[in-house]
């Protein structure tokens, strides 16, 4: 009974606080309090560019970028402490998974030996590093955790397919998996190292891989947990290297997101999203878009319709599950990551992290 009353309690909590967010702006004000708003939390590393975001909740989160640094915050963004690998200045962080305030594993991207995975299970204090790649076609974009145990990392086309590294043990080792149930890549296909989005999964088993720089951009499903894939083109716009899908999200494993673009700043963007209701299979453009490339999205938790979307010339809010897209803020962000307490995070260049507030 306790715990029954526990989880009602917080799912109103969740549904008042929910309201709020996607509230209309003016109607906000007219109410007599402010719109949400991304509110920046001083990282005091303005010389840092933050593409990797985890956020464990609205006091917890964690951050990864350039020269090999990793904040945490356990105050809400009041204070960060410098919990950055050893000997890693020279690395490229571009994803981070936390499990909590203590357990995380951070993928470090680019050609050769510089794609690199580390583990801390003592917040930062020290870090083991888990996996260097030696291959040198390979280059390791995104990561994704099904559970605490199980996750997956894809680098771009080795030999004609996209690889994929398998965990079974919260990333404290990896291997390989077979290409064999992989479809072949697309001539200059590849994926987009732009917010640890590019990989994502739901539930036990089901992981989507985004993709670019083809023909055509493309969504890769797998059901089984990254050993057998399907392909399915979307209408966001490719046929050049800076084109293509850049991120997803699935709210679950029908339910998804796709937003992208031209990374270029002196190029358009139409048609920046699209969504599917059939797990990736197919993909139907956005009715309004974003009016820009976007890097990252995220679902608003305990909703079946409102997203974010976010890049460097702002953030966007849909509240009917991505056909329809506004800009809410211009501020520049790489990244967007939502905990089940509505805690919603964003990160991006010039040490830029903030918090949604309501």
């Amino acid at each position: 009974m306790r715990r029954t009353f526990r989880t009602v309690a917080a799912g109103a909590v969740c549904s008042v606080a929910l309201a709020a967010l996607t509230a209309v702006p003016a109607q906000a004000g007219e109410r007599g309090r402010p719109a949400p708003h991304w509110a920046l939390k001083d990282t005091q590393a303005p010389e840092v560019r933050f593409r990797g975001l985890s956020a464990v909740g609205r006091d917890t989160a964690w951050v990864a970028g350039t020269q090999g640094t990793v904040l945490r915050t356990t105050d809400g963004g009041a204070s960060w402490r410098n919990v950055s690998p050893p000997g890693a200045s020279d690395l490229q962080f571009r994803d981070i998974e936390a499990f909590d305030a203590r357990r995380a594993v951070v993928l470090a991207i680019g050609e050769g030996e510089a794609s690199r995975v580390y583990r801390t299970d003592d917040g930062g204090a020290t870090w083991t590093e888990s996996f260097r790649n030696t291959d040198a076609k390979a280059f390791y974009d995104c990561m994704t955790f099904f559970d605490r145990r199980h996750g997956l990392a894809m680098s771009d086309p080795v030999d004609g397919r996209f690889r994929i590294l398998s965990t079974g043990d919260g990333g404290r080792s990896w291997k390989v998996l077979p290409s064999a149930g992989m479809p072949a890549a697309l001539d200059g296909e590849a994926g987009f190292a732009a917010s640890g989005q590019c990989l994502v999964a739901s539930g036990p088993a089901d992981v989507w891989l985004a993709t670019g720089g083809g023909a055509r951009a493309r969504v890769l499903h797998s059901a089984d947990r990254g050993l057998t894939w399907t392909a399915a083109d979307t209408p966001i716009p490719a046929g050049d290297p800076a084109k293509g899908v850049f991120a997803l999200a699935f709210r679950d494993r029908a339910h998804g997101l796709a937003v992208g673009g031209d990374y270029r700043p002196d190029q358009a963007s139409p048609q920046a999203a699209a969504v599917t209701d059939d797990g990736g299979r197919t993909w139907r453009p956005a009715a309004a878009p974003p009016p820009a490339y976007r890097s990252g999205a995220a679902w608003l938790p305990h909703s079946r319709a409102a997203a974010l979307a976010v890049g460097p010339t702002g953030t966007d809010l849909t509240t009917d599950g991505g056909r329809t897209w506004r800009t809410v803020d211009t501020g520049s962000y790489d990244t967007v990551d939502c905990a089940a307490d509505l805690g919603c995070w964003a990160a991006g260049e010039k040490g830029r992290v903030a918090r949604l507030e309501r």
